[in-house]
């Protein structure tokens, strides 16, 4: 195993040339332990792995420190023996998406990933506004898409048929392939984007087997699954964590726990260029500011009267634009209070300043006339 097989390029080498001066070792993250990381190092050595303090209070968000598949430098055996990450390298490509809750914060999925492969169904998992959602999140990552219609082997064709092509006019750059881990299928489909030190990362709904494409892909039982629910048609995943794992063909695949809610983490301009149709309609309204209601000359209102644009798509863009516009607003809100924050303690070390001076200067002794 070389660096170039754990997806090490020139991009990343000329950053770390000045890290070779410390005498630090390039490490690709594969697993994420909470208090340790396993780091996987050129020579194919899997070491555990501890963050530094600099590291850790250099980074402002929780988002910027390092996550599976990022790249970092060793310290071997620094302090107290344990073997340190010293410096998180830049990302080239980096899946993320919003975390759940209130929170205003970025959950890193995947780090320097080539690929996104988002497994679905055509049965009870099938959405296409949850598809568009995904779209919106891999378009800002900036790695390719991909989709599995998986279980093909449950639904009739005709029906496999649709979803894919649904999926297709939704994101004509991604690769759609209708698939089945039964017919060994899934497996083919995939084998075009493993090559040699590209890493991709499987993502989707709990039950649409991912676990299954990944036993395809490692040529083993590597994930339980559970029988399939004649109901349901889905079986049960067993993954709970982020895992970066070699393949034996080649390739690196990043698995991910089930995703269940896809929160938004991309901004306005990423969003436009995923409905660049709906972009286009909006420019033929009569009025700029048309509100696409009651207004006259409305285009999108004629293209949706006419079926050129499904009334759901629609309603998914609004939807998606007043979800982003609030994460702006909230994020702006919170940076708002923590520049307050920031603020109060300068102004507190400038009275203390102030209140030194002054009592050091109260306790100088006068000097007398001569």
């Amino acid at each position: 195993m070389t660096l170039e097989d754990l997806g090490w390029n020139t991009e990343f080498e000329k950053e770390f040339a000045p890290f070779y001066e410390q005498g630090w070792k390039p490490a690709r993250l594969i697993r994420d332990n909470k208090i340790t990381y396993g780091a996987l190092l050129g020579d194919g050595e899997e070491l555990e792995v501890t963050m530094s303090g600099k590291v850790y209070h250099d980074a402002e968000t929780d988002a910027e420190l390092p996550a599976v598949g990022d790249w970092v430098a060793l310290e071997l055996g620094g302090e107290d023996g344990e073997t340190m990450i010293r410096a998180r390298l830049s990302r080239q490509t980096c899946l993320s998406r919003k975390m759940s809750g209130r929170s205003t914060e970025e959950q890193v999925i995947a780090a320097n990933v080539g690929a996104v492969v988002v497994v679905t169904d055509a049965g009870p998992d099938y959405s296409l506004r949850r598809m568009e959602r995904y779209f919106a999140i891999i378009g800002k990552s900036r790695a390719k898409a991909v989709v599995l219609v998986n279980k093909a082997d449950l639904f009739p064709d005709e029906k496999n048929r649709e979803a894919a092509d649904a999926i297709r006019a939704l994101s004509p750059d991604a690769d759609v392939h209708i698939t089945s881990t039964q017919k060994g299928t899934s497996l083919k489909a995939l084998r075009q984007y493993l090559k040699r030190g590209v890493s991709m990362t499987l993502v989707g709904s709990s039950g649409v087997g991912k676990s299954s494409v990944m036993n395809h892909l490692l040529g083993e039982e590597y994930q339980w699954t559970d029988e399939v629910n004649e109901t349901t048609g889905k079986g049960r995943h067993s993954t709970t964590a982020r895992e970066l794992i070699i393949l034996p063909g080649g390739g690196i695949l990043i698995d991910n726990p089930g995703i269940r809610e896809i929160h938004m983490w991309t901004d306005e301009t990423t969003l436009r260029e995923r409905f660049a149709d709906i972009e286009e309609l909006a420019a033929q309204c009569k009025f700029h500011d048309c509100k696409h209601g009651t207004d006259k000359g409305c285009a999108i209102r004629a293209a949706m009267a006419e079926g050129k644009l499904s009334t759901a798509r629609f309603e998914g863009f609004l939807k998606l634009e007043e979800e982003i516009e609030k994460l702006r607003l909230n994020r702006k809100k919170r940076q708002m209070t923590a520049d307050r924050h920031i603020r109060r303690q300068q102004q507190k070390k400038a009275r203390k300043y102030a209140e030194r001076r002054d009592s050091e200067h109260d306790h100088e002794p006068r000097r007398g006339r001569d």
